[in-house]
This record gives C-alpha cells, sequence and structure tokens, in this order.
C-alpha cells in the first residue's frame, strides 16, 4: 500500500505541540458552526498500521473522535 493523506476530526483542542505524539501531523483549530471548536489533524501516513496508531492514540488520550476521511494530498 502506498502513503495516503487523512484527515482526522477530534472534538478537543488541541496545539502544534501535540504534534509529535501524532506522526508529526498538522495540527489545526477548528471552528464549525454546528459542531464547536475542535482540531483537525492532517496529514501523510505510509500505510494503515501508522492511521491504526495515530486512532490509538486518540483513544488513549481519551479524545473523542469525530471524523476520519481519506483525502487528495493538499
Amino acid at each position: 500500500m502506498t502513503a495516503c493523506w487523512y484527515e482526522i476530526r477530534i472534538s478537543e483542542v488541541l496545539d502544534s505541540r501535540w504534534s509529535q505524539w501524532f506522526e508529526e501531523m498538522d495540527i489545526l483549530a477548528t471552528s464549525e458552526e454546528n459542531q464547536g471548536e475542535g482540531t483537525l489533524l492532517r496529514g501523510c501516513l505510509p500505510d494503515q498500521v501508522a492511521l491504526f496508531g495515530i486512532l490509538s492514540q486518540v483513544r488513549n488520550l481519551n479524545l473523542t473522535l469525530v471524523e476520519v476521511k481519506r483525502i487528495s494530498q493538499p
């Protein structure tokens, strides 16, 4: 499998210091009218093992997962 770009949306607000916890993904604050504030993790992951590692970190940190989306390169 080749590397893919992903966006992972969580409800909590994180700042860029958390990047090392999430495979150096970009961490972007979001503010959605319907969903309130949150965080979007965006980046290229080499395989599904890395994706599941990120999702495990979300679970281990007791963060609220809102959405996982595979995207074209931004």
